[in-house]
């Protein structure tokens, strides 16, 4: 009787001894994986952050694995894997710019990818002359390069949505920087300016293009060609009532940019006759067309902007650049005076040689 006492005691004991042991076991095999999910290191890389790229267009698991094994651990890669198992993300793989910062444990690399939440990129946009120049600079950024985006800045049907065509949609860019995302589509940009232009464009602003008598887009047209003009904003409202004074009036604007821009060539130092005869049927010659062009030459900064918003009010008709080259310029109000400064500035540029 004693026996099978002591041989129960002994089982239990052995029992509990095997239970005290799975226990502790369990217990680190969970404290070991939550290290490694949320406290361990995961990264490999000594660069303070990359950037996982997943595209729209091939966001398989494939890839994905691809890309993280080259910043992740393989002990962590490995939960990884399970974790995407587990929780169904290669049957929902989000596509994006993904920041991994030095350092990080995996849930919180696991958690960023699952939840789609991406790293913005920064633009920054200051002045573009041509839709082709934009759709270079914003493909440098957006996973939709220059030929998607310079596709869908050429069509009419496309730019219809957002009230421009190919000529006024630069007239919705108002120079900033913003953050978007790296998959933000052609659309997505065009819809993003849209609401920027919106933003900026005021009651104030828009009040002071009526009483002007000009429209936000004519607006931004003529500030274009100030912008390019010249850099010296002081002149700059002065500048504007020259050309405001010759809308009014009915007059060619006379503006240099403009052929320029009709021609294509934005290298040319000084305008002749061939230049404006080469351009005569282009609607952004301001010589041969009464009024302002169909569309900017350029993005204008926010300053010629409201310049032309501010415009001074003058009896001025005519400018001319000094011919000390400081960048400005001698207004005149009568074609005499204007001609008088016209060939003072001729000769200037005679003496330097400049064709």
């Amino acid at each position: 009787m004693a026996q099978k006492k002591n041989k129960r005691k002994k089982k239990k004991s052995t029992g509990i001894r095997t239970g005290l042991l799975l226990t502790v076991i369990l217990a680190f095999v969970c404290a070991a994986f939550f290290y490694t999910l949320f406290l361990r290191s995961a990264t490999n890389f000594d660069e303070e952050r990359v950037f996982v790229l997943i595209p729209s267009e091939k966001n398989d698991r494939a890839l994905v694995r691809k890309e993280l094994k080259k910043y992740i651990k393989p002990l962590e890669y490995t939960a990884f894997l399970a974790l995407a198992e587990w929780t169904g993300y290669w049957g929902n793989i989000k596509p994006g710019r993904y920041a991994i910062d030095k350092n990080s444990g995996i849930y919180t690399i696991f958690k960023k990818l699952h939840a789609g939440d991406q790293t913005p990129i920064k633009l920054t946009i200051n002045k573009f002359r041509t839709r082709k120049e934009m759709a270079r600079q914003v493909g440098t950024k957006l996973e939709s390069k220059m030929p998607e985006l310079i596709h869908f800045f050429n069509t009419g049907d496309s730019l219809a949505d957002f009230g421009v065509n190919e000529h006024t949609l630069m007239t919705l860019i108002i120079p900033n920087t913003y953050e978007l995302y790296w998959t933000t589509t052609p659309r997505g940009f065009v819809e993003r300016m849209k609401r920027e232009s919106t933003s900026f464009w005021n009651s104030n602003r828009t009040n002071k293009a009526k009483n002007i008598g000009l429209s936000k887009e004519e607006v931004y047209t003529l500030a274009s060609i100030i912008e390019e003009e010249t850099n010296f904003n002081p002149e700059k409202k002065t500048m504007a009532s020259v050309y405001i004074n010759r809308i009014q009036k009915g007059m060619y604007l006379g503006a240099d940019p403009t052929i320029k821009f009709a021609l294509g060539d934005f290298s040319i130092k000084r305008i002749t006759q061939v230049h404006i005869k080469l351009s005569a049927t282009s609607p952004f010659n301001t010589y041969t067309h009464k009024g302002l062009p169909p569309g900017p030459i350029c993005t204008p900064s926010i300053a010629s902007i409201d310049a032309v918003l501010d415009a001074e009010k003058t009896g001025f008709l005519y400018f001319c650049a000094k011919e000390d080259f400081s960048g400005s310029h001698n207004f005149a109000a009568t074609a005499e005076d204007h001609f008088a400064n016209a060939r003072k500035y001729r000769k200037a540029l005679d003496r330097l040689k400049i064709k």
